[in-house]
């Protein structure tokens, strides 16, 4: 590929959200026949756009079932319903969610054009694949990529653990992760219709995609449905075990005025209703009840990163990310919280957000020793994020390393244009993957820099999706990672090549055992 390509491909991936984004909808229809049914989606900006598709159904706890109507016309023009949950930002919500959406420049069996499936973030409870900062077409515009989107069940619809307590759930634990298997069949199956190839299907994910990711890499039913695997601030080291899994399910029918033998009267509930329940305690960690998969030794038999990198998945090339500021979007800067935060408060705030069961006292010591200048703001948002968000990617990073299988690690720095308080936080590097820089929720503006940081990422994940490798001539050679030097890509205005960045702060950490949130 020439540079005046990349640069042309730069432009489009990181600039063109700011003229679709603007424009009004083409009325063109445009039509795919594939094995499991022919699809009617719509032109947009010289893309085939498919909102929509159904690809599986599910009765309420039961695992999904494939959907194929190969002898009708399906009108695909309009998202699907998202998962029930508390965040009402995406529009309509239906326990009926098993949807995906396409975005492709060239809809022939052919053109065998790599595919990147995104799984959207919000933990396991929340959100969904319609959010505009993750909408495929800005991408899929470059015409060397598929993009796929998927929504599936979230929250006690797709992770209540319900095996132990009546044997007619023996699914439950897991439904999410087996929504997710489901749609890759699907991928699997139709995708070369709308010009992909099956064989070389890129899962990305955002947080909590990234984590469903990392649980999918440890489940047999998995193997085979995808090639390469990329996780931006999402890991899942380990998996909810069953009998902590069942605590929860049982804390979450006591919210619902339910003891362990009214399982009958759940499946009749209104959908509402659930959902209301979703704010029951957690006995185990307090605050809202976490949903996630769980270890139930039938879909998922061993822990995706413990003891080691499942063997099953170390074939599979892999991304791993982080942003360098995590903590600085679920802490809000406003909150008197932090607002109010001094030497004196900093070691009882910092407790509970570093989610591991260090002495906050000792670890405020250990920062204003190495950093004298910086504020107890700084130390609050540094430690959380090292200690909570970030030791999850490091410990899977070494994982790799120790299987010796290919890995390649990026820290984003670029910070938030319109809230430079904030950083590079959590989820800022979704837009700039996407290119959809001018979407609402965007943070990283508009400008030349941001447009750099964007064609430097989105070049990179389209190269690995290609090639299962993410290097491109755009960029200086990016290493595998490895345990002696660490080279991390920092991903900012200048993207450039760094050896163990903030290694201070891994190691005062990696002396404390680290246990997944939730599980």
């Amino acid at each position: 590929m020439s540079a005046a390509e990349i640069s042309r491909r730069g432009v489009i991936g990181a600039g063109a959200a700011l003229i679709l984004a603007g424009a009004a909808r083409a009325a063109q229809s445009a039509s795919v026949r594939a094995p499991s049914g022919t699809f009617v989606g719509s032109t947009e900006g010289g893309v085939l756009t498919f909102r929509g598709i159904r690809y599986g159904t599910a009765e309420r706890f039961q695992p999904p079932r494939p959907v194929s109507r190969p002898s009708e016309t399906i009108t695909a023009q309009a998202f699907g319903p998202v998962a029930p949950q508390k965040d009402d930002r995406y529009g309509a919500q239906s326990e009926d969610c098993l949807f995906l959406n396409i975005w492709t420049a060239e809809a022939s069996p052919a053109v065998k054009k790599p595919v990147m499936l995104y799984i959207h973030g919000g933990a396991y409870s929340n959100g969904s694949s319609t959010d505009a900062l993750n909408d495929g077409q800005v991408l899929a515009a470059r015409g060397d990529v598929v993009v796929v989107t998927v929504n599936h069940r979230l929250n006690a619809f797709g992770y209540l653990y319900l095996a132990r307590l009546d044997p007619r759930f023996p699914d439950s634990g897991n439904n999410g992760q087996l929504d997710l298997i489901l749609a890759l069949q699907w991928v699997r199956d139709n995708i070369a219709a709308f010009g992909g190839d099956p064989s070389r299907v890129m899962v990305f994910g955002q947080s909590g995609g990234g984590a469903k990711i990392a649980t999918m890499m440890g489940m047999p039913a998995a193997k085979g449905l995808f090639h390469r695997a990329a996780t931006m601030s999402g890991q899942q080291v380990t998996a909810s075990g069953p009998l902590n899994a069942t605590r929860r399910a049982q804390a979450y029918l006591t919210k619902l005025g339910l003891g362990e033998k009214d399982l009958p009267a759940l499946l009749t509930m209104p959908t509402g209703k659930l959902v209301d329940a979703l704010d029951a305690t957690d006995p185990i960690l307090g605050g809202g009840v976490y949903f996630g998969p769980v270890l139930d030794m039938k879909w998922l038999v061993r822990h995706p990163f413990w003891p080691d990198a499942n063997p099953q998945s170390n074939a599979i090339p892999m991304i791993l990310g982080n942003t360098h500021d995590e903590t600085r979007a679920f802490v809000s800067l406003d909150t008197p919280r932090v607002q109010t935060l001094n030497w004196d408060n900093l070691a009882e705030r910092i407790a509970p957000e570093l989610r591991i069961d260090a002495l906050p006292e000792w670890v405020v010591a250990e920062y204003r020793a190495k950093f004298p200048d910086w504020a107890p703001s700084d130390i609050f948002y540094a430690s959380t994020t090292a200690g909570r968000s970030w030791r999850g990617q490091v410990i899977e990073a070494e994982a790799r390393a120790q299987a010796k299988t290919n890995a390649w690690v990026y820290q984003l720095d670029f910070t938030s244009r319109t809230d430079p308080r904030r950083g590079a936080f959590h989820s800022l590097d979704i837009a700039l993957v996407f290119g959809t820089l001018g979407a609402k929720g965007s943070q990283t503006g508009t400008a030349a820099d941001a447009r750099a940081a964007s064609a430097a990422m989105q070049e990179s994940f389209v190269a690995f999706t290609r090639t299962g490798n993410p290097n491109h001539a755009g960029l200086p050679k990016w290493p595998v990672y490895d345990l002696v030097r660490r080279p991390t890509m920092i991903f900012d205005t200048r993207s450039h090549i760094e050896n163990d960045p903030r290694k201070w702060q891994r190691e005062l950490f990696a002396r404390i055992p680290y246990i997944q949130p939730g599980t």
